[in-house]
């Protein structure tokens, strides 16, 4: 089994209370979720008014596929223009 993980940072601009920054995250993770087959969620800075940290994650058998599925989510949330992307790692792990 092979799992797949990617830490993203966000920068939200043009953003003036947490409601407005949870509204944008809101589409970017039901957006990501109905085209790619991969598990997403806020995982720190909830209560930063401008930033936030995300997770994505994706268990399969290819390695390259994997790394693959999480260029192209990587891609497609920085096509949104809703937020930008500022950092990123991701990890593909055997277990």
């Amino acid at each position: 089994m092979i799992v797949g993980v990617c830490q993203l940072r966000l920068i939200f601009h043009g953003v003036f209370s947490l409601k407005e920054k949870r509204g944008l995250l809101k589409r970017i993770i039901g957006r990501v979720k109905s085209k790619f087959s991969v598990s997403i969620a806020e995982v720190g800075e909830n209560d930063l008014l401008q930033s936030s940290m995300v997770g994505i994650c994706m268990v399969g058998n290819d390695r390259a596929f994997i790394n693959s599925c999480l260029d192209k989510t990587l891609n497609f949330i920085e096509n949104l223009c809703l937020a930008e992307i500022v950092d990123h790692r991701i990890e593909i792990m055997n277990l």
